[in-house]
């Protein structure tokens, strides 16, 4: 099964057509004859049914019950819109057999690699000494930044440090990673409060700062886009000598656009900073990135020691296996780099304003609309609003409908503990119409959906 014969060559052919079809139109909703729970799968057997009938059952059965998160009314959770050159380049990377956790076996994809963290850096306004790696998503980012900045550290008590201090709104990610190491959770301010320095201080000056692993901080919450006031909360921890990590894992991307860097002053003092391009720096799932203010505290805190790593772990070897918590890892920084190179910087700039300019149309539709009641100003691409009369049972509804309809993937949320609906713009190819779509249906849906 390991030659590639007459019938995967066959295969490819039709696989290499259903990709260029698939980058050449827009992608397409489920229809309402493909719902998950319906799917029947064919047997697993003993002499397989091969390459070209395994692939017919991938494309004609199994992949069209999935929502692709590039459709243009995607709009729940954060999801992503991959450029072409970003996922061709994700193919062919399966094809090489990449491992790209040192530079011994993927030999310049780990130059692709720093360049394409060099940038992101630049972006977030980072010195240039500054370094991290691409991991599978911003939990295991998060996660990783959090070792680090635990790493060697003793608190009074004897032992490591054990609480991680995180704003209101910090993502879930953070409260699992204080799980999974141990430690305990101290939340700064209240509700989707945006994180200040009078929220922190007085949390702060009750711990032990020697028990104190890090601040968390978000610059793009999940929920709403709220940014904390950055400047003011690097201050606070500088001055008590505290690991600033800043999560921007979907907010970061923002800073591309001119109009909106100073939403996002002290980022750059931060000792680590998330951001995935997999959300709106349009690369393929999976794609983060962790970036530390000095790499060699993070490089000490996770490089793996054992004999039969001696050949990758000379002095001089700088592996992107060394920056996370993993070993073995896909090259995923490759088709950022790709697709910067393929369409320049500029066009990354155009793609992520069109995204604000979709989202301040939303804002402003659904302001003018009576039944429609926008829950707060908008926040970077994130539209909170609520259908006027609805409850939680209503939302619920309208949004199962609207996903088996394919007219969209739109979820519900809670804000100030009242159920609302989300809608978060990561994809330029969504336009004005989509969003008079999905908000027409609401209309049309009268009280009861």
């Amino acid at each position: 099964m390991h030659e590639f014969a007459a019938q995967d060559r066959e295969a490819l052919a039709s696989v290499a057509q259903w990709i260029a079809e698939r980058l050449t139109s827009p992608p397409e909703a489920p229809s309402p004859g493909h719902v998950h729970g319906d799917t029947v799968l064919p047997d697993l057997t003993r002499e397989g049914v091969g390459p070209q009938a395994a692939w017919a059952s991938l494309r004609d059965t199994v992949l069209p019950t999935s929502f692709p998160s590039d459709h243009a009314r995607y709009l729940a959770f954060v999801g992503g819109a991959p450029t072409p050159a970003a996922v061709l380049t994700d193919a062919a990377l399966s094809a090489a057999s990449v491992y790209g956790g040192s530079e011994l076996e993927a030999g310049a994809v780990v130059a692709v690699e720093r360049a394409a963290i060099a940038w992101l850096c630049t972006l977030l306004g980072y010195p240039e000494e500054a370094h991290g790696t691409f991991v599978s998503g911003g939990s295991m980012a998060n996660l990783s930044a959090l070792v680090a900045a635990r790493h060697g550290r003793s608190s009074t008590s004897g032992g490591p440090p054990s609480i991680i201090v995180m704003g209101a709104s910090a993502h879930s990610s953070v409260r699992a990673a204080a799980t999974i190491m141990g430690c305990s959770v101290v939340v700064a301010g209240a509700g989707h409060d945006v994180l200040r320095a009078e929220h922190l201080e007085p949390v702060l000056a009750a711990l032990d700062p020697t028990d104190v692993v890090a601040v968390v901080a978000s610059a793009g919450a999940t929920n709403t886009g709220a940014i904390d006031a950055l400047a003011e909360v690097a201050e606070c921890c500088a001055s008590r000598g505290t690991w600033l990590h800043v999560d921007a894992a979907y907010g970061g991307a923002a800073m591309l656009a001119p109009a909106y860097r100073d939403l996002f002053a002290g980022i750059e003092r931060a000792d680590s900073i998330t951001i995935d391009p997999h959300k709106w720096l349009f690369t393929p799932f999976d794609c983060a990135a962790v970036i530390y203010r000095d790499p060699a505290l993070a490089r000490a805190a996770h490089r793996q020691h054992a004999h039969y790593l001696d050949a990758v772990n000379d002095d001089d070897a700088d592996n992107p296996a060394d920056y996370a918590v993993h070993l073995t890892r896909r090259a995923r920084g490759v088709p950022l780099w790709a697709s910067i190179l393929a369409y320049g910087t500029d066009a990354y700039v155009d793609a992520v304003e069109r995204c604000l300019a979709t989202a301040a149309y939303a804002a402003k539709r659904i302001e003018a609309d009576p039944m429609l009641d926008l829950v707060l100003d908008r926040q970077l691409s994130v539209v909170l609003f609520r259908r006027v009369g609805w409850r939680a049972g209503d939302y619920d509804r309208w949004s199962y409908r609207t996903r088996v309809r394919g007219l969209g993937l739109v979820t519900p949320s809670m804000y100030a503990g009242e159920p609302v609906l989300r809608l978060c713009f990561v994809n330029p190819r969504t336009t004005h119409a989509d969003v008079d779509v999905l908000l027409e249906s609401l209309a049309d849906a009268g009280s009861e959906p």
